[in-house]
C-alpha cells in the first residue's frame, strides 16, 4: 500500500514553508553567533571590531536580502513599498576614536512608517559634548523572535558631518552603520544597546573611524 504524507509534512516540505517567524528567527541566531565570535576576537571595546571593519553592513544587506527574496519578491515585489511600524527614538552614550573615549553623545532616530521591501526608511540626527554635528538618511532591518520580545536591528545610513571641536573624521561625508540588540515589552516599547561606527568609506584621503555606544529608547509612534 502506497503511504502518504501527512498534511503537516506535506506543509513542511513545501519550499515556500517558512513563515517571518521562522525566517527572522533564523537570521537572528545566524547574527547573534557572528557578533558573539568577531567581539570574542577583541578584547577593548572601543576597537569594536565588527562594526569598523564594516561587518554589521554586510550582515545587513545579506540578511535583508534573503529576507525580500523569501518573503516579499513572490509577493508585491522585492523592494516595493509597504507599511510598518514607526518609532522614535532617542539614545544616549560614549564615543570613541582610536581605543579612547573622546566624549558623550544624544542621538534622535526616526524610524518611519514606510518600508522598501523588509528594508524601514529612517532618518536620525546626534551631537556631542564635543559639538560633532552629524545627520543622515538611510533604512534599517529588524530581526525578531517568535515571540516579538527579542530583537536584533541593523542599519546603514549617509550623512553629513561637523567636527566642531572634536574628530576630524576626513571630510563632511559621513556613513554610519550598527546594530542594536535589544527587549520589546508588551506596549512596543523598545529598549537596547546600540553600537555603531562612523567613516567616509575612503572617499576622502584621511579615513579614521568614529564609535557610538548607546543605550537606546525606541517609542512607537502613529
Amino acid at each position: 500500500m502506497k503511504s502518504t504524507p501527512t498534511r503537516g509534512v506535506k506543509q513542511y516540505l513545501k519550499p515556500n514553508a517558512y513563515n517571518q517567524s521562522e525566517l527572522d528567527w533564523t537570521l537572528m541566531t545566524i547574527c547573534f553567533i557572528n557578533v558573539i565570535n568577531e567581539s570574542r576576537m577583541e578584547q577593548n571595546v572601543s576597537d569594536l571590531a565588527f562594526i569598523t571593519d564594516g561587518t554589521a553592513a554586510v550582515v545587513f544587506l545579506i540578511a535583508g536580502l534573503i529576507d525580500a527574496g523569501v518573503n516579499h519578491c513572490p509577493n508585491e515585489g522585492c523592494f516595493a513599498k509597504n507599511e510598518v511600524q514607526s518609532y522614535n527614538s532617542i539614545s544616549v552614550g560614549n564615543t570613541y576614536f582610536q581605543e579612547d573615549e573622546v566624549g558623550e553623545e544624544f542621538y534622535f532616530r526616526r524610524e518611519t512608517g514606510v518600508a522598501d521591501g523588509p528594508f524601514q526608511r529612517i532618518w536620525g540626527i546626534s551631537a556631542s559634548s564635543d559639538g560633532e554635528l552629524w545627520a543622515g538618511v538611510g533604512h534599517a532591518y529588524t530581526l525578531t523572535n517568535r515571540k516579538q520580545n527579542l530583537f536584533l536591528q541593523l542599519n546603514a545610513m549617509t550623512g553629513l558631518y561637523e567636527e566642531g571641536s572634536g574628530v576630524d573624521l576626513g571630510g563632511p561625508i559621513e556613513f554610519r552603520s550598527g546594530l542594536s540588540v535589544g527587549y520589546q515589552n508588551k506596549a512596543g516599547v523598545r529598549m537596547s544597546l546600540s553600537v555603531d561606527h562612523r567613516s567616509n568609506l575612503g572617499i576622502y584621503s584621511d579615513n579614521p573611524g568614529l564609535e557610538t555606544v548607546q543605550f537606546r529608547v525606541s517609542i512607537p509612534t502613529k
